[in-house]
């Protein structure tokens, strides 16, 4: 199974999160205080030419910024961070970004929101989906077509995929961690395992999974399962 799998390691990040947001669109970001001190930060890039994302946080919503992140993969479609070392919820956040040829760009600054979403933000909901028809309906059980709304999908934070259609995983502790990844068929016919992992960042080539389409994959630090989610795989092999 080595044989079959090939890593490529990308520069570590820092600290994990227990789950993404869906995020707004560069220059826009969004944050969020999920509670225990952490704050989660998160965007989606359309930029081509993008080659460097750099997370800032201050005191003061104009100046005195200290960069606490620079991002792996600075094209990746998502991306997120989850900052637990923040002195407390009321700081102020900006993203830096610089592009090919030089240009470089400061978002405007802001302070996380409180999270409402619970655990819809760990268990995202797919289009089609059985569970997606019951968002639809009220507490009573009736259908409020003036409310109700066509569920996203909100990718892991752990494993998901890059603009090139790999399988990224990113595991900021993983040094610390028992951390090994199950990977499944949509049927949850069992593909292959992944244990243990050491390094921080992975690349996981898309020949490994033989198809396009869903995938499932289970996460677990020792025997504690951490995720339980999936990700697409584009048609392009």
């Amino acid at each position: 199974m080595k044989g079959l799998i090939r890593f490529f390691i990308i520069a570590a990040l820092s600290t994990s999160a227990s789950s993404l947001f869906a995020q707004d669109t560069l220059p826009h970001f969004s944050a969020r205080h999920i509670g225990n001190g952490r704050v989660i930060i998160g965007w989606m890039n359309t930029f081509t030419n993008i080659n460097q994302i750099s997370i800032q946080r201050s005191h003061d919503s104009l100046q005195f910024f200290k960069t606490i992140l620079t991002v792996a993969d600075p094209k990746a479609i998502q991306n997120g961070y989850a900052d637990n070392k923040a002195p407390n919820d009321h700081m102020f956040y900006r993203i830096f970004y610089a592009m090919e040829g030089g240009s470089f760009y400061f978002t405007p600054s802001k302070r996380p929101i409180q999270d409402t979403a619970g655990k819809m933000a760990v268990q995202p909901l797919i289009p089609g989906d059985k569970k997606a028809s019951d968002t639809a309906k009220s507490v009573n059980g009736t259908t409020n077509g003036n409310i109700a709304k066509k569920p996203t999908f909100v990718p892991s934070f752990y494993v998901y995929t890059n603009k090139e259609g790999y399988v990224y995983i990113n595991l900021p502790d993983a040094d610390s961690k028992k951390y090994s990844i199950k990977f499944f068929e949509e049927n949850n016919t069992p593909l292959f395992e992944i244990k243990p992992i050491k390094d921080k960042a992975l690349t996981l080539d898309k020949a490994n999974f033989i198809h396009a389409g869903w995938f499932n994959f289970e996460l677990y630090d020792d025997d504690k399962l951490v995720e339980r989610h999936k990700f697409y795989l584009n048609k392009d092999f």
